[in-house]
């Protein structure tokens, strides 16, 4: 199951992505497919036919897990 990622990385707009897996502390690296802006954009520093790119930990201040679709509860209010 992949999860959706928004990564700040140092000095550069952030950027979301998918990962396979969730990182594990030892790790040194993360690897994000589906590489965009948060607005949809095309990464202007990554090609348009890369399937994947390898961030190092030392470039990325921090990465938000965003909910997905069906983990996302949506609450509604009737009046009656």
């Amino acid at each position: 199951m992949s999860h959706t990622v928004l990564i700040h990385i140092l000095n550069e707009e952030s950027v979301v992505g998918e990962v396979e897996r969730l990182p594990e502390p030892p790790d040194q690296v993360v690897v994000v497919h589906n590489v965009r802006y948060r607005d949809g954009r095309e990464v202007s520093y990554v090609l348009p036919e890369t399937e994947a790119v390898v961030y190092p930990w030392d470039r990325i201040h921090c990465m938000e897990i965003l909910p997905s679709e069906t983990e996302e509860e949506v609450v509604t209010f009737i009046r009656e």
